[in-house]
């Protein structure tokens, strides 16, 4: 099978799995249906959307000095569309935001809406891999735990500075394997999310390497064992709730799995973090 076939059949997998209503369902519940992403934890007790939004707040804090009305950003894999509203509302900037599900995106597009936003996002459906976008286009690009569904990341990345005007920053994160982790240990847990294989730091920085941008790695990794250590709490205190609106099927795999990734991230076999380039002038 050619590269191309391989990832366009990996991206419908990915795309089928974030469109069921069980899916959605969960995040709604659990998650609190906005950012979808690891917390950034002030207390190991707190709310799993609140720890989500301080993750999107600190990431936008890294390249506030590019944000504001002028500027454009791009959310590669903006799912609901939580970063987007966020950047739009903070900064006045416009957001183009890239999703492979037309069925997240008409629910992007309707929740910018009520929120008087849909003026500064325009939301489009298309893959990382092959972005539809002129070079130099945006002021900022944005990834937030995107990537490890990606089979070609170096493309993706790639893509993603190609679109990258001069002096633009590229900020992303991913949860990624340790270095010396073998991908057997981590496999139970990450094949429920179709993902086949997880990146590490030093992949991405020689990935960036070899696209000439030096990238700052900031290593937040002591925050994911408190995360998945609060999805299982919440998914098991709220076991009756949830049978009301998501298949017992789903749930029984997630009371299976969440507890995996408590042990993997618990026994520090996964890194997490933020990534934050530049792209060099020109000259």
């Amino acid at each position: 099978m050619s590269d191309n076939a391989s990832t366009a059949r990996h991206e419908t997998s990915t795309r089928l799995y974030y469109e069921t209503g069980d899916v959605d369902a969960f995040y709604d519940a659990v998650w609190g249906g906005e950012d979808i992403h690891v917390g950034i934890y002030d207390d190991p007790r707190e709310e799993v959307a609140a720890a989500s939004r301080r993750t999107v707040e600190h990431a936008a804090n890294a390249v506030a000095d590019l944000l504001g009305p002028d500027a454009v950003v791009l959310d590669l894999g903006a799912g609901y569309g939580g970063s987007s509203r966020v950047l739009a509302e903070r900064f006045g900037c416009r957001v183009v935001a890239l999703d492979l599900s037309e069925e997240h995106n008409r629910r992007h597009r309707a929740a910018n809406a009520r929120h008087g936003l849909d003026h500064l996002i325009d939301v489009v459906t298309g893959s990382l891999n092959h972005l539809p976008f002129e070079a130099g286009r945006f002021d900022v690009v944005w990834s937030l735990e995107v990537l490890c569904h990606v089979t070609d990341r170096g493309c993706a990345l790639a893509e993603a500075l190609r679109v990258l005007q001069p002096g633009g920053a590229l900020v992303f994160s991913d949860i990624m394997v340790g270095e010396t982790t073998p991908a057997e240990a981590v496999r139970p847990a990450t094949s429920r999310l179709g993902v086949q294989r997880l990146a590490t730091v030093s992949s991405y920085q020689e990935h960036l390497d070899r696209l000439a941008v030096k990238a700052d790695f900031e290593d937040l990794t002591e925050h994911l064992a408190t995360h998945y250590a609060r999805l299982d709490q919440e998914v098991r205190g709220r076991t009756d709730q949830l049978r009301e609106v998501i298949s017992a099927a789903y749930l029984d795999s997630l009371l299976d799995n969440l507890p995996q990734w408590v042990d993997i991230t618990g026994r520090g076999l996964l890194r997490w973090g933020l990534f934050h380039a530049r792209r060099p002038e020109r000259g």
